[in-house]
């Protein structure tokens, strides 16, 4: 018998949610708890990964200073707790005529097949799948730099760095140049955050008894950025107030300046400059999943986001859905998109947690309304910053410091309670309190 009949069985409405990220996992949360307990749908969630970390805490993963294993959500055990379902797959294909989404085989690092391919039957669709970094065509990017759109991406950079700092230690000649030099991509929020976390745990991973390696000649962080200015996207002075702080803290920042070549030893920028660099994260620009392009008869726009209608269904197909990052929404009134950003994914689900039960119910489904709360950027432990938004007769409002800090690890918080409930975060949060007194300040392996 196939796993299409099977899992069709009961005739309950089926709701699958492809993307396990922070919109889709919060979704098939609190559709599970609402209803798959009450056995008035079956919620399924596919996603190519067995575990789940909130995509903003990335940066600190690369850098080292955030251990996957303390923060991963297990989707397999998560499922279990809140009445969805979890299969493990990556979406190859939709099949909109026989309703169904194919995954592709999975494999364990051995490369032996741990599922087969095989196709999830649904009744209503949801796309949450995120976003990839776009490396614009750029020669060399996907052979000498890693992106930061994954925790395995993440985990191999930070590895990466590690060995690196280990290899320049124990080799018979001196560091070369460029050998510990990090150059970081784009100066969108990952950027910046990473360039100032790597500033402080590089030289950590160091001064643990790697007395070969000159902090101070041998490593350098670059942040590349080929706007005028870096973070781009959010209000004029609050880019000039990071751009001070990584100024102070030796950050070399590089503005209006366009990579034309990632190289195994560095990155060649447009106006002939070299910068030496055997380290190199690329964290300019996103588009959706390539494979959504087209898909199904989809509309799709040329960065391979779904195009969708005020109430968050595709154009051509009420039954299917797109939230996050992979989905295009001009608002009336808007000549600009909702932009690709963690507040608007989460708002996107919180919205679709009363309008899919909705549309079961064969009610009429309301609009979607993106609201901007503004911007928060971390840079570790030197100084937090952000711009929030509407707190004086609609203007935004520059904060800093330990309110700014306090508002930053809240999202994180809000995201932690909103997958498992308060009392869960609230022990979670001491008990990685209490563990981080007995462990190492950077993860060293």
């Amino acid at each position: 018998m196939s796993m299409a009949s099977v899992e069709n069985e009961s005739g309950l409405h089926r709701v699958v949610v492809v993307g396990g990220g922070a919109a889709g996992l919060q979704l098939v949360t609190k559709l599970g708890d609402k209803l798959g307990r009450g056995k008035r749908a079956h919620i399924t969630l596919v996603d190519r990964a067995r575990t789940h970390i909130w995509k903003p805490l990335l940066h600190e993963v690369a850098a080292g200073s955030l251990d996957v294993g303390h923060h991963a959500v297990d989707y397999l055990h998560h499922a279990h707790m809140h009445g969805f379902r979890y299969r493990i797959g990556r979406m190859t294909g939709l099949d909109r005529e026989a309703r169904t989404v194919q995954l592709a085989a999975s494999h364990d690092a051995e490369g032996r097949e741990v599922t087969p391919e095989r196709a999830v039957p649904y009744d209503t669709l949801v796309m949450a799948v995120g976003s990839t970094t776009n490396d614009f065509g750029t020669t060399g990017v996907a052979e000498h730099a890693i992106a930061l759109d994954t925790q395995e991406q993440a985990v191999r950079f930070h590895q990466r760095l590690v060995n690196a700092s280990l290899r320049a230690h124990t080799q018979v000649g001196p560091v070369r140049p460029g050998q510990l030099h990090v150059t970081v991509i784009g100066a969108g929020a990952t950027g910046t955050e990473l360039a100032a976390e790597l500033h402080r745990t590089l030289r950590h991973v160091v001064s643990t008894g790697l007395d070969k390696i000159d902090p101070g000649k041998d490593i350098r962080i670059t942040l590349v950025e080929a706007a005028d200015r870096i973070l781009p996207a959010v209000p004029q002075r609050l880019s000039a107030e990071v751009m001070q702080l990584l100024n102070k803290i030796g950050v070399d920042v590089r503005v209006k300046a366009r990579v034309t070549e990632v190289r195994a030893d560095g990155v060649q920028l447009a106006d002939g400059t070299f910068i030496p660099s055997e380290l190199v994260v690329w964290a300019a620009g996103v588009k959706a999943p390539p494979f959504l392009q087209g898909i199904g008869g989809l509309e799709t726009t040329r960065t391979n986001q779904l195009v969708v209608t005020p109430t968050l269904q595709t154009t051509r197909d009420p039954d299917i859905f797109a939230i996050g990052d992979c989905a295009y929404l001009v608002e009336a009134g808007s000549d600009t998109p909702v932009p690709p950003r963690a507040q608007a994914a989460h708002q996107q689900a919180s919205h679709l947690i009363s309008q899919i039960p909705a549309k079961i119910a064969g009610k009429p489904l309301k609009p979607f309304r993106y609201k901007d709360f503004g911007s928060l950027v971390s840079l570790g432990e030197y100084s937090t910053v952000g711009s929030l938004m509407g707190f004086v007769r609609g203007k935004n409002m520059l904060i800093a410091g330990l309110f700014a800090r306090m508002m930053y690890r809240s999202l994180y918080k809000m995201h932690e309670r909103a997958l498992h409930g308060t009392a869960k975060t609230v022990l979670d949060t001491l008990a990685r309190a209490l563990t981080r007194r007995t462990e190492p300040r950077v993860k060293l392996h």
